[in-house]
C-alpha cells in the first residue's frame, strides 16, 4: 500500500537499498519512532530505513534528492524539541543510524576516538575508559543517545564547565550530504586553518544540512582523583558566590557545579527509587560540587575540603555531605540527573532550556519566579541545572489539582514570559536542547533578520531541494 505522496514503487526502491530486514513499514513498528520524548509531537511516516554503511546512507540520499523525498535522520530519539520527529501529515522517511555503531579507532597517544554516528554515548565512554582515557560528555540519556545526535544538537551535559560541549569535543566529521555526496572530514588535527570550518556548520544543525555518519572525538586522561559533595544553601545569590569561590580555588579541576531547588530534591526523593537526601535538614537551595584532579585522590580530597571549609567560613554553605565512595558519588549525581523524570508523576511540566550570563542567574531567577507566579498562581517551579555555564532548566510543574491538559495548553504563554526575561538578561532560549520544531518560529522572531537569512542561505546551499529534515531549525517558506 502506498503512502500519500510516495508510490509503492518508490518505497520499494528505498527498501531495496537496505533490504527488507532493515526497513520498517508496519504502523506498530514505526510508532515508537513517530513521537518525541515529551509527547509534544506525533509525526507520520510510511517507512523507516536502517542503513548499515556510509554507502547505503549515500544511496538513500541520492534517491531522495532525485525524487524530492524528505528524509528525517534519527539516532537515539532522545531529543526534546522535535528535531528528530517527522512532520505530521507528511510522508517523511526516517533514516535511523542504529546499525552504524562501530568504534572505528581509539588512539590514546593522540587522545582521539573515531566512532560511527550511531555509536551509543555510553559505549564511547567505555571504549575510551578501556584505553585509560576519558570521553567527558555525560547525559542522563547516555545509555541510549548516540554520537550523531549529540553532535547534531551540540549536546552539553554535566561537564561543560571543564570540557566544553560537543563542538569543543569534536575534531572532525564524516557527513553524507543531501545529494548523497560524502564529505570525509575525519581529521585528527587540533590546528587546521585550511579554509572555512565546515565541521562547525554540521554541529548543531540538527540534521538539516546532512547526516553525520562518523566523528573524531577528543579524549582526555582519566582523572586520578575525584570528589563529589552536596551542599545546602539559603539562596541563589549564595550559590553564585560559592561557585565563584570554588572556581577560584579549583580552576579547571572544578568539573561540575549543579544548582537544585528544594522542590526538585523533594520530588526526586519521592518518585525516584534509591534516591535520598544526603542532608538531614531541608534548605531552599542545593549545589552539587564535582572536583576531578589529574594527580591523586588526596589532592581532590584536600581541594574539596578546602572549598567547603571556606564556604562555611563565608556563611555561604549551611551544611554539606562529601561522598565517601564511588557508589555515593553516583547516587548524588543520580539525584541531579533524575530531576526531570521526577516531575512526570507530579503532572504536567512546561520546560525551558535556557542560558543567561552566570553573573545574572540570581536576578533572572527572582524575576522569572515573580512573573510566573503572577501569571499562574500555585505553579511549582523546578529550576535547576548547570550553574557553572549559565544553563538553567527552568521547568514549571502544574499547580496541585490543576487540569493537566489546560496547563499544557498554556505552554507558549509561559514560554513567552520566561524567554522574554531570558532575552532581557542577554541569554539564549536554547542552551543545549536545540531548536527543532518547538522553537523554530520563535527563533525567527527574536533573531536579527540578517541572521535568519544567512541561515536560510546556508540551508539552500547545502540542501537546495529542501529534503533534509525539512521544517526544523529554520523555515525556507519565508
Amino acid at each position: 500500500m502506498s503512502s500519500p505522496g510516495i508510490s509503492t514503487d518508490l518505497l520499494n526502491r528505498f527498501v531495496a537499498i537496505v533490504g527488507e530486514k532493515y526497513a520498517l513499514r508496519d504502523e506498530g513498528d514505526l510508532a515508537p519512532h513517530l513521537i518525541e520524548n515529551r509527547g509534544l509531537y506525533h509525526g507520520t511516516s510510511p517507512l523507516l530505513l536502517k542503513p548499515g554503511s556510509v554507502k547505503e546512507v549515500s544511496d538513500i540520499m541520492k534517491l531522495a534528492t532525485e525524487t524530492g523525498t524528505a528524509i528525517v535522520p534519527q539516532t537515539g530519539n532522545t531529543g526534546l524539541v522535535g528535531g528528530q520527529t517527522p512532520r505530521t501529515g507528511q510522508a517523511d522517511i526516517i533514516l535511523s543510524l542504529e546499525r552504524m555503531t562501530r568504534i572505528r579507532d581509539v588512539d590514546p597517544v593522540a587522545n582521539v576516538l573515531v566512532a560511527d554516528g550511531g555509536a551509543i554515548l555510553a559505549d564511547v565512554q567505555k571504549a575510551a575508559e578501556a584505553h585509560g582515557r576519558l570521553f567527558p560528555l555525560s547525559l542522563g540519556s547516555e545509555g541510549s543517545c548516540r554520537i550523531g545526535g549529540n553532535l547534531s544538537t551540540n549536546a552539553g551535559g554535566t561537564a561543560v564547565l571543564a570540557y566544553g560541549n560537543m563542538r569543543q569535543l569534536c575534531l572532525g566529521l564524516e557527513v553524507v550530504l543531501p545529494t548523497g555526496e560524502i564529505w570525509d572530514g575525519l581529521r585528527r588535527l587540533k590546528k587546521d586553518n585550511t579554509g572555512y570550518d565546515l565541521r562547525d556548520l554540521f554541529i548543531g544543525a540538527e540534521g538539516t544540512l546532512g547526516i553525520i555518519t562518523g566523528a573524531v572525538l577528543k579524549l582526555f586522561p582519566q582523572p586520578l582523583g575525584h570528589q563529589v559533595a552536596f551542599a545546602g544553601l539559603r539562596s541563589v545569590e549564595d550559590a553564585l558566590a560559592f561557585f565563584n569561590l570554588a572556581a577560584s580555588l579549583c580552576g579547571t579541576s572544578l568539573t561540575g557545579f549543579e544548582l537544585m531547588p528544594r522542590f526538585g530534591v523533594e520530588i526526586t526523593t519521592r518518585h525516584i527509587d534509591g534516591v535520598r537526601d544526603p542532608l538531614e535538614a531541608a534548605y531552599p537551595w542545593y549545589v552539587l560540587v564535582d572536583i576531578s584532579t589529574s594527580d591523586s585522590a588526596e589532592t581532590a580530597e584536600r581541594m574539596m575540603n578546602g572549598v567547603l571549609e571556606q564556604g562555611f567560613e563565608a556563611g555561604l554553605v549551611q551544611d554539606a555531605a562529601i561522598a565517601a565512595s564511588v557508589a555515593q558519588q553516583k547516587a548524588i549525581w543520580h539525584m541531579r540527573e533524575s530531576m526531570s523524570d521526577a516531575q512526570k508523576p507530579e503532572g504536567g511540566s512546561i520546560k525551558h532550556d535556557v542560558s543567561v550570563p552566570v553573573s545574572k542567574i540570581p536576578h533572572f531567577m527572582a524575576e522569572a519566579e515573580k512573573a510566573v507566579m503572577a501569571a499562574m498562581p500555585g505553579a511549582r517551579i523546578c529550576a535547576f541545572g548547570h550553574m557553572g555555564d549559565g544553563n538553567i532548566h527552568y521547568n514549571i510543574s502544574q499547580p496541585i489539582g490543576a487540569d493537566k491538559a489546560a496547563f499544557i495548553a498554556r505552554w507558549r504563554e509561559m514560554n513567552h514570559i520566561v524567554h522574554g526575561l531570558v532575552l532581557a538578561h542577554g541569554g539564549s532560549i536554547s542552551a543545549e536542547h536545540g531548536i527543532g520544531q518547538l522553537k523554530r518560529d520563535e527563533l525567527a522572531a527574536i533573531r536579527p533578520a540578517i541572521e535568519i537569512e544567512l541561515m536560510r542561505r546556508i540551508k539552500r546551499a547545502f540542501d537546495p531541494a529542501n529534503i533534509m529534515n525539512p521544517g526544523k531549525v529554520v523555515s525556507l517558506d519565508a
